[in-house]
């Protein structure tokens, strides 16, 4: 979870790799991919794109996303070891996140070889990594198990919650759909992270 979600402002200029978005006489750089780009209007049109907020030792950038699926694939690549943020970016800029995450499923090592910054190495990692969960995404979820549109506000609390007591994606993903199948995913913030953690421990 970042500490700056969105900004909204109007664009000052965009590059493929940048844009920056002035907000009341404060202007953001903020990192993107060349499809967010693409998406931008015409300098000095209103613009909001989403944001992650990368922060490690002497290091304070901005990324920017068009849509939920954008930042969705961003942050789970970054669990990956050996990709970081700008790694992502560049993934990010060849290829659009269905596609790559059918790619992911199918375990297509070759296909994602072709997306600069990934390796053979790199490709099988995230296979094994994120496989299953992607699995899960094409059948209607996202990469918590539950969409950014849909679900109680407790319930994306509580995962956001989860992660940030050091729980791992997969194991938060796991524990929240069962309770989501047992018919227990109810209650305030408090009672569905209770329940989640007895099921964890």
């Amino acid at each position: 979870m970042s500490l700056i979600d969105s900004i909204h402002g109007k664009l000052f200029s965009k590059h493929p790799t940048e844009a920056i978005i002035d907000l009341g006489g404060l202007r953001y750089r903020i990192c993107i991919s060349i499809s967010a780009y693409e998406s931008l209007p015409s300098k000095g049109e209103p613009v909001e794109l989403l944001t992650h907020l990368h922060v490690k030792e002497d290091i304070l950038d901005l990324y920017g996303f068009k849509d939920h699926d954008e930042r969705s694939l961003f942050m789970n690549l970054n669990t990956i070891s050996g990709i970081g943020p700008r790694s992502a970016m560049n993934i990010l800029s060849g290829t659009n996140p269905n596609e790559f995450k059918s790619r992911i499923v199918a375990g297509d090592v070759k296909s994602l070889t072709v997306i600069p910054g990934i390796g053979t190495k790199t490709a099988k990692r995230i296979i094994v990594e994120l496989k299953e969960k992607f699995a899960s995404d094409l059948d209607g979820k996202d990469d918590l198990g539950f969409s950014d549109e849909e679900g109680s506000p407790s319930t994306r609390d509580a995962v956001n919650a989860l992660l940030s007591l050091g729980y791992k994606q997969s194991h938060v993903n796991k524990t929240m759909k069962d309770l989501e199948i047992s018919g227990e995913l109810s209650g305030d913030l408090e009672e569905i992270i209770r329940k989640a953690l007895a099921k964890m421990i």
